[in-house]
C-alpha cells in the first residue's frame, strides 16, 4: 500500500490536467477556433504572400512527394512560393529536387551542411513573403491546410500557428500507436493554444510571421530542437502561438522501437535543456499565464512521474511474483495452475489506484475521440488504440530515463533515426 500512496499524487495531477484540457475545449476561444472559417481563395487581393521552406538533408526518397503536396495546395499560385534548401545532402537529394528547377513557384538553394536551423534561416532570408512556413522533407499536406492556417494570423500578436499532425500511412503496431498519440496531440494543442500555452511549433507545417522571426533573430540550434526553442523565444517575447486544428499534415514516423526511442530522446532532452536553461524564468512565472504556471511545470513533472511510476509498477510486479511463489510453496503446480470454482466479479480486487487509473484512461480516450473529430483525421483508430493501451506506458519510460541521464551527464547523441 505504501508504494501505491506514492503514485496517488501523480494520478490526481494527471486527472487535473485532463480535466483542465476538457474544460478548456468548451471555452469561448476554443469554440471560436473550431468555428473559424478557412481563407477565401476568391479574395486573392487580400490574401497574404506565403513561403514554405523545406530543409533537406538526405531526403531523396521523400522530397519529391513533399514538394508535390505543397504545389497542390489550394492557394493562389502567385501568392505561394516553395523554397527547397539542400543542406549538404550526401545522397541523391540534389537530383531529386532538380525536376522542380524550372517550376515558377519553386526556388532551390544548395548549401554546405550546417543543420536544420541554418537551412531555415537561409530560406527565410531568400523571401519577402509575409508569412513563412516550415515543412519537413518527409511530410505531406492536405490541399486545404494553408487556407486553414492563414486566418489564424488575424491578431497581430499571433507570431506562429501550428497544424494538426497525423502519421502518414502507419504500417506496424508501433506506427499505429504513434498515430493515436498524434491524434491525442491534436486535441491537446487545440485546447492549450486557446490559453496561449504552446511551447513547441513542430516542423511539419508550422507557420511564422516573417517580421517577428526577423525581430527575434532567426532560428537557433536549440539543443537539436530548433522548433521548440523558437516557440519558447516567441512566448518569452510576449507573442502568442495559435493552432489550426483542421490544417492536416502527415508525417512519417519511426518504424522500430530503437528509432522511436532515439527520436523521443532528442525531443525530451531538447525540452529539458531549453526549459531549464535559457528559458527557466518562464517556469512558474504568472506573466506567461498557462505556459508558465501550468504547461512547463506539468511537462517537467510528467517526466519525473513517468519514471517514478514505471519503477513503482516494476517493484509491485516483482513483489506480487514473490508473494505468489511464497503462497504456492508446497502446493502441486498442476493444482495451482488449474482454476477452481466459478469467477465472481464480487472478488475482483479494487482500490483507489485502480479507480483513478480508470478515470484517467476514460478521459484520455475522450481526448483522442475529440482530436479525431475536431481535425476530421481519416483512418480507423482501432488498431492504434489497442497498441497504444498495450505498449505506450511501457515504452515512454525508456526514452524518459535515457533523456534524463543524457541531460544529467551532458551527453549529446546523433539525432538521425
Amino acid at each position: 500500500m505504501s508504494l501505491e500512496l506514492l503514485a496517488y499524487p501523480f494520478l490526481f495531477i494527471a486527472i487535473f490536467f485532463e480535466s483542465f484540457v476538457l474544460v478548456t475545449l468548451l471555452s469561448k476561444p476554443a469554440r471560436e477556433a473550431r468555428e473559424r472559417a478557412a481563407a477565401n481563395i476568391n479574395g486573392t487581393s487580400v490574401l497574404p504572400s506565403v513561403a514554405v521552406i523545406v530543409p533537406c538533408w538526405n531526403e531523396a526518397t521523400t522530397i519529391g512527394g513533399t514538394c508535390d503536396s505543397l504545389l497542390a495546395l489550394n492557394y493562389p499560385k502567385e501568392k505561394l512560393e516553395v523554397i527547397l534548401v539542400n543542406d549538404g545532402s550526401t545522397d541523391d537529394t540534389r537530383n531529386a529536387i532538380a525536376r522542380f528547377a524550372e517550376h515558377p513557384q519553386v526556388r532551390i538553394i544548395h548549401k554546405e551542411n550546417g543543420g536544420k536551423h541554418t537551412a531555415l534561416n537561409i530560406g527565410i532570408a531568400a523571401t519577402h513573403a509575409e508569412f513563412v512556413g516550415c515543412l519537413d522533407a518527409d511530410s505531406f499536406v492536405e490541399p486545404d491546410a494553408l487556407r486553414e492556417i492563414v486566418p489564424c494570423f488575424a491578431e497581430t500578436r499571433v507570431a506562429a500557428v501550428t497544424a494538426a499532425m497525423s502519421v502518414h500511412h502507419p504500417k506496424n503496431l508501433l506506427q499505429h500507436m504513434q498515430h493515436v498519440e498524434y491524434v491525442l496531440g491534436i486535441a491537446l494543442r487545440h485546447a492549450i493554444a486557446s490559453v496561449n500555452g504552446l511551447y513547441v511549433t513542430p516542423g511539419p507545417f508550422s507557420f511564422y510571421r516573417h517580421s517577428v522571426i526577423k525581430e527575434l533573430g532567426g532560428f537557433r540550434y536549440g539543443h537539436q530542437t530548433e522548433d521548440m526553442e523558437m516557440a519558447l523565444r516567441i512566448q518569452h517575447a510576449g507573442y502568442s502561438i495559435e493552432n489550426a486544428p483542421r490544417a492536416r499534415v502527415y508525417t512519417k514516423s519511426p518504424n522500430t522501437l530503437l528509432k522511436l526511442i532515439k527520436q523521443r530522446t532528442r525531443w525530451t532532452t531538447g525540452f529539458l535543456r531549453n526549459v531549464t536553461g535559457e528559458y527557466r524564468d518562464l517556469i512558474g512565472n504568472h506573466r506567461y499565464g498557462a505556459l508558465g504556471m501550468l504547461m512547463l511545470p506539468t511537462g517537467l513533472l510528467a517526466i519525473g512521474s513517468g519514471i517514478l511510476i514505471f519503477f513503482l509498477v516494476l517493484v509491485e510486479f516483482v513483489l506480487h511474483i514473490i508473494n505468489a511463489f511464497a503462497i504456492r510453496t508446497g502446493i502441486p503446480l498442476s493444482y495451482a495452475l488449474v482454476p477452481h470454482g466459478s469467477f465472481s466479479w464480487f472478488y475482483f480486487p479494487t482500490n483507489y489506484s485502480l479507480l483513478l487509473s480508470i478515470v484517467t484512461l476514460g478521459m484520455l480516450l475522450s481526448l483522442i475521440a475529440i482530436g479525431k473529430y475536431v481535425s476530421k483525421t481519416p483512418m480507423n483508430l482501432k488498431i492504434g488504440l489497442i497498441s497504444y493501451m498495450l505498449l505506450y506506458g511501457f515504452i515512454v519510460p525508456l526514452w524518459l530515463m535515457r533523456a534524463t541521464v543524457d541531460v544529467t551527464f551532458g551527453k549529446y547523441r546523433d539525432w538521425r533515426w
